[in-house]
């Protein structure tokens, strides 16, 4: 999805493209030059060629134009149910290694996530909100992969998201991995395989759980 229409879908049709456009591209390219931190609405407003007035018109924060620069509108996407749960989970990782490797995303997540935890509602309308349409649709298909007898039963569909999410992030944001193909792979084949050698019949319940 284009960024213009990006803009378009979460802004309306009242108010003018062009400008929510200018305001995105400034905070990315900021983002990128400046860090999180070093990214100012005045300085966006400033790259942008827009007054401060046009910017709060369309967003109340910092955070929400940074968080509408580095990622997608989430839309629901229907998935077949003859797409094999390892193809929709391989889909998924490659799909999150690419958004959270963006250069604008790197500098951007931390930031947004800091600022998450310190406003509840910032991080549900940042973040629990745009991560149930993911959600929904991926919870019908682990369900449906279960009964299929493609999935063994009980994984934990959030503890999935954070696994897959998580390394993304913390792989590109914190340890700078610049191999997408190669994180995306292999962060694909540990969800699908495991750490166990093969025909291993370890099961979670027999995990010694660490003392701390």
């Amino acid at each position: 999805m284009s960024r213009k229409r990006q803009a378009q879908h979460r802004l309306g049709p009242q108010r003018d493209p062009a400008i929510d456009e200018a305001v995105l591209r400034a905070a990315r390219e900021l983002l990128i030059e400046n860090g999180y931190a070093g990214t100012t609405i005045d300085a966006i407003a400033t790259r942008a060629g827009v007054g401060r007035p046009a910017i709060y018109r369309r967003w109340p924060s910092k955070a929400h134009i940074v968080h509408d620069a580095v990622y997608p509108v989430m839309e629901s996407e229907e998935v077949s149910d003859d797409v094999e749960i390892a193809e929709e989970i391989s889909r998924l990782t490659y799909g999150a290694v690419a958004l959270f490797g963006d250069a604008a995303a790197r500098e951007a997540v931390p930031g947004l996530m800091s600022e998450g935890r310190s406003d509840p509602e910032l991080r549900k309308a940042l973040v629990t909100d745009q991560l149930e349409v993911i959600r929904e649709q991926l919870g019908r298909r682990l369900s449906a992969a279960v009964a299929a007898g493609e999935l063994r039963a009980g994984v934990d569909l959030d503890t999935l998201l954070d696994v897959i999410a998580g390394a993304a992030i913390f792989a590109q944001s914190s340890r700078d991995v610049q191999d997408q193909e190669r994180l995306a792979s292999t962060l694909v084949d540990i969800v699908l395989n495991g750490v166990m050698p093969a025909g291993s019949t370890t099961s979670s319940d027999r995990v010694p759980v660490p003392q701390v």
